[in-house]
């Protein structure tokens, strides 16, 4: 497999994998949610019923792996197969070639495995002077190619018609038009025909492996799998040793779920049960370890092993829709492979996809054995990172950075005198640098597709702690009187965007609380853990659980820090039982803004913020806020129904807007191709407004939406509202207003 930086300059270059990627996602995401309504309504049972009944038949399998091993491996060779257990690819390969030589064969016709991928079996195969066909229709386009798969399921997805009947007319020397789909996969299947008549063996995956009946699960939609298996003389089956389920009932409760969340359909063409070999026919299973069983004995990941292969993680993944998986992955593409990659093939081969994930969730919310994939790919960067630093671009000078940014006062002091040196270029909330410091070279390809945010002298906490804020108009709803609320500013929004702070305060003023902000404060430890630092992160995490303490509630204007707070602190400080309990504390009474107005103590009545203005706006949701926190048009309806607001729907309104943290600075072409499409969405709106609730969407978006010339504002919920209280607009100190001598910017 060439070098990541190789397969992802690849990737980047080629126009067609994103154009057809985001085509994919779309269609398979109407289909997946048809099929999955359709067997919600069916069984009277929800998606997260279905999929929990399911992952718990894999943990019984992981709880009992040996004897369920046994089980199958017993029935299967009553039935007349023969089964081997291999613990590596070399062992497998040298296995499988054995057997072919033993039989004769020169010629393996392949149905789809992917353990075959996992071993890279058809070069050594070929390295022994056998000849493998893959008979899958888009694994034989790869074949052709030269190529490997990019997704689990639809293994040349990323290949758009024309490239294909291109292909075709090289290599097989006549026409085919890229429209007439028919004509190609007719050559493909007169191409393939003979080779299942002449070859002496066939090779096939495995969906399922049965304990109790030593029998094989696969499902398939083109029939191929089906002629590999029955037709030659020996019939090869590649297994990895999780493919394992206890029984015929619980096979069919993956069957429910695995072709609705790979393709959308309610079933596959084919559905076949394998038990044994066919008469004169010789059978034999191969069973991959290749790094499962320390997988297994690791808690962190160990429910990766439930995985059934159905690619859904990739089919809704943002980095994946600009990369596809050649990049987004190694052998085994999308979420999954994030995870399992570095106990297959190695840290090294792990860390480049890993350097691309967003952690925006999506993953976790289809995967229909509930694998939390998030967390997992989260812990496997953590030692990804630890293992090969300078894996990745940017590897080692994220690491510093990080590192510097666990000490307030260097961030404080750097951002200071920042803020002055740029002084002189700050325009219209943003930093126009000069075209010719740009030029064309890495330096626009870094910064020049999001401008960059204007970087003031003084933070938001300035104003807040010294009190330079004019008492607001309070609103005839006072849900807050007498209430202490300590505001959590968020490191970005405080430094960055101070205005969104000082908005979130005047509301909650205006609502009555008393709010308290203390200067100490600095950052939840967000950007440290999502960049695998969890050292830096935990003692960030420390430092503001010390510093939130002593007020009724907390409330932040940023949804990311609350899903720090509240979802992954405890699991961050697992191992300290005095902060963790501190977490679990805090967990219960921190609240991001829009939460604490509309189901929090703040919640305020219908119609509190209508001023009247009807102006039409969109709203781009935070994706963790709804991948992780659960929540899905929560500031829709509450723009609706108290500020009396018109809410153009925006689409794929709670993807990823391409932030992702450090990525975005790590990786910036790919962060600019999601935000391409999410910025395509809002001008599918036609709003002049777009709102969001997380300082870290609303710095990418404004950035975009500047560099790319389009007229549409970007501002925060806390803003757009506190410009709609009675009788004020957000809170702006007088002119020549000063904190301890120096101006307020």
């Amino acid at each position: 497999m060439r070098a990541f930086e190789e397969r992802y300059e690849a990737a980047l270059a080629d126009p067609n994998v994103r154009e057809g990627l985001t085509a994919f996602q779309r269609g398979w995401r109407t289909s997946r949610d048809t099929a999955i309504a359709h067997l919600e309504a069916q069984e009277d049972r929800s998606f997260d019923d279905l999929r929990a009944e399911l992952a718990a038949v894999k943990d019984r399998v992981l709880a009992d792996w040996d004897h369920l091993l046994d089980q199958f491996t017993r029935n299967a060779e009553a039935a007349g197969s023969q089964v081997v257990r291999v613990a590596t690819p070399g062992e497998a390969n040298e296995r499988i070639t054995s057997i072919l030589r033993d039989a004769g064969a020169t010629v393996v016709v392949k149905g789809k495995s992917m353990v075959s991928e996992e071993i890279g079996l058809n070069h050594h195969l070929e390295a022994n002077g056998i000849v493998p066909v893959e008979t899958d229709l888009g694994e034989w386009i790869l074949q052709l190619a030269g190529e490997t798969p990019s997704h689990l399921v639809m293994p040349a997805i990323h290949k758009r018609k024309e490239q294909v009947a291109e292909l075709f007319e090289r290599v097989l020397g006549r026409t085919f038009p890229p429209d007439d789909i028919e004509r190609m996969v007719a050559a493909a299947r007169t191409e393939l025909r003979q080779r299942f008549l002449t070859s002496g063996a066939g090779l096939s995956g495995t969906n399922a492996l049965i304990a109790e009946g030593g029998a094989m699960l696969t499902v398939e939609n083109e029939g191929n799998n089906r002629l590999a298996v029955a037709l030659p003389a020996v019939h090869l089956v590649t297994a990895g040793i999780e493919k394992l389920v206890p029984t015929y009932a619980d096979a069919m409760k993956q069957v429910r779920l695995l072709a609705r969340s790979a393709t959308g359909q309610p079933i596959t063409v084919y559905t076949n049960f394998i038990t044994g070999p066919r008469p004169g026919q010789a059978q034999h299973i191969v069973l991959l370890d290749n790094g499962r069983s320390a997988m297994a004995e690791d808690p962190d990941v160990a429910a990766a092993l439930r995985c059934i292969r159905c690619g859904a993680c990739a089919n809704v993944c943002p980095p994946y829709g600009v990369v596809g998986g050649h990049a987004f992955g190694h052998v085994y593409t999308g979420a999954i492979g994030l995870v399992n990659t570095a106990f297959h093939h190695g840290a090294e081969a792990a860390a480049g996809p890993q350097s691309l994930c967003v952690s925006c969730g999506a993953c976790a919310t289809v995967c229909p054995v509930d694998i939390p994939l998030p967390v997992q790919i989260l812990e496997v960067r953590a030692e990804v990172t630890d293992a090969v630093p300078d894996a990745v671009p940017a590897g080692r000078v994220t690491r510093l950075a990080i590192a510097a940014f666990e000490h307030r006062w260097l961030v404080d002091f750097g951002l200071r005198l920042t803020g002055v040196l740029t002084s002189p270029l700050r325009r219209d909330g943003v930093t126009r640098l000069p075209r010719a410091l740009l030029g064309n070279g890495r330096l626009d390809a870094w910064i020049g597709w999001r401008t960059p945010p204007a970087v003031p002298i003084r933070p938001a906490r300035d104003r807040l702690v010294a009190g330079g804020l004019r008492e607001p108009p309070p609103l005839a709803s006072q849900p807050l009187r007498g209430r202490r609320v300590q505001l959590f500013l968020q490191c970005l929004a405080d430094r960055l965007a101070p205005e969104v702070p000082v908005a979130a305060a005047t509301l909650l003023r205006a609502a009555g609380a008393q709010v308290l902000v203390r200067r100490e404060q600095h950052c939840c430890g967000l950007p440290a853990y999502d960049a695998g630092e969890q050292d830096v992160a935990r003692s960030m995490l420390r430092q503001t659980l010390d510093v939130l303490e002593g007020a009724d509630d907390v409330v932040t204007p940023a949804s990311s820090c609350l899903a720090m707070l509240c979802h992954d602190a405890p699991r961050l400080l697992r191992d300290d039982a005095g902060h963790r309990q501190r977490a679990d504390q805090l967990a219960g009474r921190v609240h991001d803004l829009v939460g604490y107005l509309t189901e929090g103590p703040g919640r305020l009545p219908a119609g509190s913020l209508d001023d009247g203005d009807r102006t039409p706006v969109t709203v781009h949701r935070f994706c963790q806020a709804s991948n992780t926190l659960g929540r899905e048009d929560v500031v829709e309806r509450f723009l609706e129904e108290v500020a009396g607001v018109s809410v153009v729907p925006l689409p794929e309104a709670g993807t990823c807007c391409g932030f992702g943290g450090s990525t975005s600075v790590r990786n910036p072409r790919l962060a600019a191709g999601i935000l391409d499409r999410k910025l395509a969405c809002v001008d599918e709106t036609q709003a002049h407004v777009l709102i969001t609730d997380n300082p870290g969407c609303l710095l990418h978006l404004r950035g975009g939406l500047d560099a790319s010339g389009r007229t549409v504002r970007a501002v925060h919920l806390a803003e757009y509202l506190a410009g709609r209280l009675p009788g004020a607009g957000v809170d702006r100190p007088p002119a020549g207003a000063t904190i301890s001598g120096h101006p307020v910017p």
